[in-house]
Parts: C-alpha cells; sequence; structure tokens
C-alpha cells in the first residue's frame, strides 16, 4: 500500500469520500444575516454577522466561496493537537482515537477551500501528513502478520481513508489464503471417484419375453 491509496484496490474515489465527509458539522463566523436554513438534515441558522454558527461542511464551503463567512478549523487541527497526535501515534502501536474518521477528507476539503482561515497552515499540512504516514506504517505493519490461518482482523480506529484502502485489500488476502489452504476440498478430476452407476458383468441376464 505505501500510504497511498489504490483505485483499483479501494472500494470509494478520494472524491467520493469528501462528498460523504461533507456532512461533517464545524463552526464558521458569517458576514451576513439571514434567516434560518430549513435542509434535509435539519435546520441551520439563524445567521448573524460575527456570531459563530454551526452548518455542514458543504454549505460552509459554498458559503465561504460566495464571501460570505470564514470557516473556524476544527479543535483537532492546531499545531499544538496534531503535534500531540503525532507523538502518540509515534510511541504507540494503537491506532489513536483523538482524530475524527473523516480527518483526513475534512483537513483537504479546508486547505482547498478555506486555506486562509487556517492558522500555521504550512505546519498543520506537514503535521497531517507525517501522523497518515506513520499511521499507515502500524497498518503495514499489523498487516504482516497475516497467514493461512487469519480468519478476521480487528484495528481498532482505523479512519475513513484508511478503512477504504485496508478493507478490500484484506478481504482479496483472505481469499487467496483460502484458496490456497483449501484446495483438498476442491475436486480432483484425475483423483475423484468415478461416480457414474457401476454395470454388473457378471450378473444374470434377463431373458426376453417372446
Amino acid at each position: 500500500m505505501a500510504g497511498q491509496s489504490d483505485h483499483e484496490l479501494s472500494l470509494f474515489s478520494a472524491e467520493e469520500l469528501e462528498f460523504i465527509a461533507e456532512d461533517e458539522i464545524v463552526d464558521i463566523v458569517p458576514n451576513l444575516k439571514m434567516d434560518p436554513l430549513c435542509l434535509i438534515s435539519g435546520d441551520f441558522g439563524p445567521f448573524t454577522p460575527q456570531i459563530v454558527t454551526q452548518v455542514p461542511l458543504w454549505l460552509a464551503i459554498a458559503l465561504k466561496k460566495r464571501g460570505k463567512c470564514s470557516i473556524c478549523p476544527p479543535q483537532w487541527m492546531t499545531v499544538e493537537k496534531l503535534t500531540q497526535v503525532l507523538e502518540v501515534e509515534r510511541d504507540s502501536q494503537e491506532m489513536s482515537e483523538h482524530l475524527p474518521f473523516h480527518y483526513v477528507e475534512i483537513s483537504r476539503l479546508l486547505f482547498d477551500h478555506a486555506r486562509d482561515n487556517i492558522p500555521d497552515a504550512y505546519m498543520v499540512r506537514s503535521l497531517i501528513e507525517d501522523i497518515r504516514d506513520v499511521r499507515f506504517h502500524k497498518v503495514e505493519t499489523d498487516l504482516e502478520g497475516f497467514n493461512g490461518r487469519t480468519i478476521a482482523v480487528k484495528i481498532k480506529n482505523l479512519s475513513a481513508m484508511e478503512v477504504n484502502i485496508v478493507r478490500p485489500f484484506i478481504g482479496r488476502a483472505l481469499q487467496a489464503f483460502y484458496k490456497h489452504d483449501s484446495s483438498e476440498l476442491i475436486p480432483d478430476p484425475e483423483r475423484a471417484p468415478d461416480r457414474r452407476p457401476q454395470v454388473a458383468h457378471n450378473a444374470p441376464r434377463r431373458q426376453l419375453r417372446r
């Protein structure tokens, strides 16, 4: 895997994961006055200038593109928090639980559409990439224990992107092990007994009626 997404193995594309992540709730600071929006996913607003309100990420991006708000980065998306997470990831073989399920997609969307709202954006991006690399290395280490006796794999606190890459890989690996180790279950034409009805050559023949 080497920490990179393989389109042939992944269940979803990066764009599809981002689409799913856009339903995550974020804080914005609007610069317009507007009544609440009644959407299928819920009611959001009212919107008052300089008053923080919560909206889905897709709506925050739409308002940001129109210059109607600034987006507040999530609390975990700071140099201090990410440095702590990176240290935890490096010190333990377990995956940290201090990152949201869609941390990769959320950070990518914010860097694409609201980079000017992210303090120390360069350091934040660098830390997120380091965390992602460390986590992938731990996943690869866990997968090295695969063998023909493996029937299930449990890795806690994976992110959406990691699950998207690892799950199909694990499924195919388990199938390959099963096929390799269960060859005796596949009938061999040369060794399988002949199940056709046997003809008793020495049995007396019935006389035909005249």
